[in-house]
């Protein structure tokens, strides 16, 4: 495999009944530019990929992972997942914290500086600093700021000392602000590019040169999270589509299951 092998397990066959139906069970908190997904975790994905990085932390037991060789998997307890890289995520019973970040934001761009591999292993004399924080927080039902703040917490850990270079441009973060506040509607690029003063054909470059993902998936990913947010605040999943700005609920269920690998109800609020 071209990937660092992840915290030195070796490579096993997949058994047949790691096939079963995915299951997360628990609880998603968000802030701009980044989100938490904490709880258990049962049964095995499909492949996947999704615009943020990806923070995975077993807080009790270990989780495989699978990028690059189908038919092999690795046993992990902490790993990060660059943007837009199909992997594949295998849990039993475990609980899990998946922190998602940006890659533009400053959290981000530092994690991308520190990590150039498609998938690292966290480095061990963080993975239990970061996992310890979250694993207390959850168990002891802390509310959503401490769980973000915890989180956030983290990321800063594992980010460490990198700083990085060129800040995003401020026209390509005001233009993510017109679409978080404008999610609800049917938002065009010529709009949003209007909204901030460029050409549709310069935004457009430019949305890849400083996101890595184009306009329409970018929106995706944004209707995502305020459709998640609905579900978690108590709503159905059709309304969700509806909140949401998605043109129904299959529409949903195909940009759920290829950004993370499983059906929206296989999400289940705890």
């Amino acid at each position: 495999m071209s990937q660092r092998q992840l915290n030195k397990a070796a490579p096993q066959t997949v058994n047949a009944d790691s096939s079963r139906r995915a299951l997360a069970i628990g609880r998603v908190y968000f802030w701009p530019g980044g989100s938490l997904w904490i709880g258990r975790g049962h049964g095995r994905g499909d492949w996947h990929s999704h615009h943020a990085l990806q923070v995975a932390l077993a807080l009790d037991g270990t989780c495989m992972f699978r990028s690059g060789v189908e038919g092999f998997r690795e046993e992990f307890t902490g790993a990060i997942v660059h943007s837009n890289r199909h992997h594949q995520f295998e849990a039993d019973g475990v609980t899990m914290a998946q922190i998602f970040v940006e890659p533009e934001t400053t959290e981000g761009r530092a994690l991308r500086q520190r990590f150039t591999d498609d998938v690292s292993a966290h480095p061990d004399e963080q993975r239990e600093a970061m996992a310890r924080p979250l694993r207390d927080a959850y168990r002891n039902a802390a509310g959503p700021d401490e769980m973000i703040a915890t989180a956030r917490s983290a990321i800063a850990l594992l980010a460490g000392a990198s700083r990085p270079g060129e800040p995003v441009d401020a026209r390509v973060i005001q233009a993510i602000s017109v679409m978080r506040a404008r999610i609800g509607e049917n938002l065009s690029l010529e709009e949003v590019a209007a909204a901030v003063a460029l050409s549709s054909s310069r935004f457009r470059h430019l949305f890849v040169q400083e996101t890595g993902t184009s306009f329409r998936a970018y929106l995706l990913w944004l209707r995502l999270q305020i459709a998640i947010q609905h579900v978690m605040a108590g709503g159905s999943w059709t309304n969700a589509a509806h909140e949401a700005g998605f043109a129904d609920s299959s529409h949903l269920n195909r940009t759920f299951r290829r950004m993370f690998g499983l059906s929206p109800t296989s999400l289940v609020p705890q």
